[in-house]
């Protein structure tokens, strides 16, 4: 039997791995490559029964020694996955190179849809259950939040003090390294964000990504599992609210980004309905959350600002990219960051 060629994979090793730890496996196995993200590479795995699975592995390459790490997606999983928030059902994990080159997780398959553009929400689902499965991803956030890491297995998995003081560092740093040109309004904005922290209380795991993209809404309107885990953290929980807000558009709402955005369908709740709803689900003071959109906005603007400096300088191929788009969404995000703290005052 021919094998199949999969880059990343080594088929006949997986498969003899998963033989010998997923009972009922049955080979052979087909691996396709999920398309979308830009990071840890991720596949479908198909088994001569139609079973499902997905391995997660990192990038091929050479890469930085603490970057992509597997088993720190693993520990979330397996973590949450006896919680309320949904997870895949963790299966195994192989911490072994020889076998695929890469330490690789596997998770079970999890039927739904990914809401990546607003394409996909009006042609899956209902006005009504859009509005659901907008209620559900907020209660999701909120069911996270109430979790106390240490009860949990995951205290240990980062400091859990000064996030968003941490956060303000890392991405202004960034941003001096890569900015194409002077900001004054991103360094204003950075000076008074680290003027007003609020005080963080009890840290909580921070996904530091959610949003509907990195979920699967299921066939019954609810949220069937949450997705990439690879950048999640301890800190301060209202810098996901911030991140949701922010990145939640209504209806009309004009940007460079807008228009693709799921939110952007009817049905979907409003920004003040999903931040009442967080508030009651999890109990939390809301009154700063103008402070956490801020930032929100302002750390999306530093990191677009290194994409926009790779495409300027070459690094990234700008076929078909309409690379000033990159420099207009830093300059908006900048602003919309200046009117959230005046909103804020």
């Amino acid at each position: 039997m021919q094998v199949q060629e999969v880059p990343g994979v080594e088929v006949g090793a997986v498969t003899s791995y998963l033989e010998g730890c997923i009972d009922g496996i049955e080979s052979p196995l087909r691996f396709i490559r999920i398309k979308g993200g830009h990071s840890n590479l991720t596949y479908e795995v198909r088994d001569a029964k139609g079973r499902g699975f997905v391995l997660r592995r990192p990038p091929l390459g050479d890469l930085l020694p603490t970057a992509h790490d597997m088993n720190r997606e693993w520990r979330f999983i397996s973590a949450l996955y006896p919680t309320p928030v949904p997870v895949a059902p963790p299966l195994a994990y192989c911490d072994d190179k020889q076998i695929t080159g890469a330490p690789f997780y596997i998770m079970a398959f999890v039927d739904g849809h990914v809401l990546h553009d607003a394409s996909v929400a009006e042609n899956e689902f209902t006005a009504d259950e859009r509005r659901a499965i907008g209620y559900s991803f907020i209660d999701v956030l909120a069911d996270m939040h109430v979790i106390d890491p240490d009860d949990v297995g995951l205290g240990d998995i980062g400091r859990k003090e000064g996030y968003i003081a941490r956060q303000l560092k890392r991405w202004y740093s960034q941003w001096n390294a890569s900015k194409t040109r002077e900001l004054p309004l991103l360094d204003e904005v950075h000076d008074e964000l680290s003027q007003r922290i609020p005080e963080q209380g009890p840290a909580r795991v921070v996904h530091g990504d959610y949003r509907l993209g990195n979920c699967i809404s299921g066939r019954d309107a609810k949220i069937a599992a949450v997705l990439d885990w690879e950048i999640a953290t301890l800190g301060d929980p209202l810098a996901d609210v911030g991140y949701v807000l922010h990145s939640w558009p209504e209806p009309n709402e004009t940007g460079p980004a807008h228009r693709m955005s799921p939110t952007t369908v009817e049905g979907f709740p409003r920004r003040a309905e999903i931040l009442e709803r967080y508030a009651e689900r999890s109990g939390r003071d809301v009154s700063q959350i103008e402070f956490y959109v801020a930032f929100s906005h302002w750390k999306s603007a530093c990191i677009v600002e290194g994409v926009y400096a790779r495409y300027l300088h070459g690094a990234l191929d700008t076929t078909g990219v309409n690379v000033d788009a990159f420099k207009l969404s830093v300059e908006m995000s900048v602003r919309n960051a200046s009117e959230a703290l005046k909103r804020l005052n």
